[in-house]
């Protein structure tokens, strides 16, 4: 058996940590996927972390209400165009740099959620449960990852042309319903 260092408990934790995420109840079964997805891409893509790009990704692929929200036309394609080019490439400037940390703090080790994206999915719980729901839905995340205006999904919805406020703002209406 090799002898427990430092290192190697903080990478067990936050495999822990990432496996809790996937497993929250709270979360609801597609949640919990898209958590998955947006894990998978992470390691695939040789990222540190799940940040909140990796996690609008996944919401994208996976969640037709998430997709209905950016309405009919172009902007889907546009925004997993961004996407794609960000996971081959686009993305190289954020390698091994914490979202939400100004870009300074560099990861050493495979991690869970950045800290921004941890944050957002505790937004999101906030959100549903504020708005009486049971388990978080695609569009509870999506309101929490385009809250944050440091977000790096944020900078891609930019990108493709989609003001983050405004979706934000159609967010909370169509959630008072």
């Amino acid at each position: 058996m090799q002898p427990r260092t430092p290192r190697r408990q903080a990478r067990e934790l936050q495999e822990q940590g990432i496996r809790r995420a996937e497993n929250d109840a709270r979360l609801g079964v597609e949640l919990a996927a898209v958590v998955a997805g947006a894990r998978r891409r992470a390691v695939r893509d040789g990222d540190r972390q799940i940040d909140t790009a990796h996690l609008l990704h996944s919401l994208l692929e996976s969640d037709a209400e998430v997709r209905a929200v950016f309405g009919e036309g172009p902007q889907i394609a546009r925004l997993l165009g961004y996407l794609v080019q960000r996971s081959i490439g686009y993305g190289l400037r954020w390698q091994s740099a914490v979202e939400g940390s100004g870009g300074v703090a560099v990861v050493t080790e495979a991690a869970g959620f950045s800290p921004l994206a941890a944050g957002c999915m505790e937004y999101a719980h906030e959100r549903a449960a504020r708005h009486g729901r049971g388990p978080v839905c695609g569009t509870d995340l999506l309101a929490a990852i385009v809250v944050d205006p440091r977000a790096r999904a944020v900078e891609v919805l930019e990108r493709a042309g989609t003001d983050h406020r405004e979706l934000f703002a159609r967010l909370e209406v169509s959630s008072s319903r």
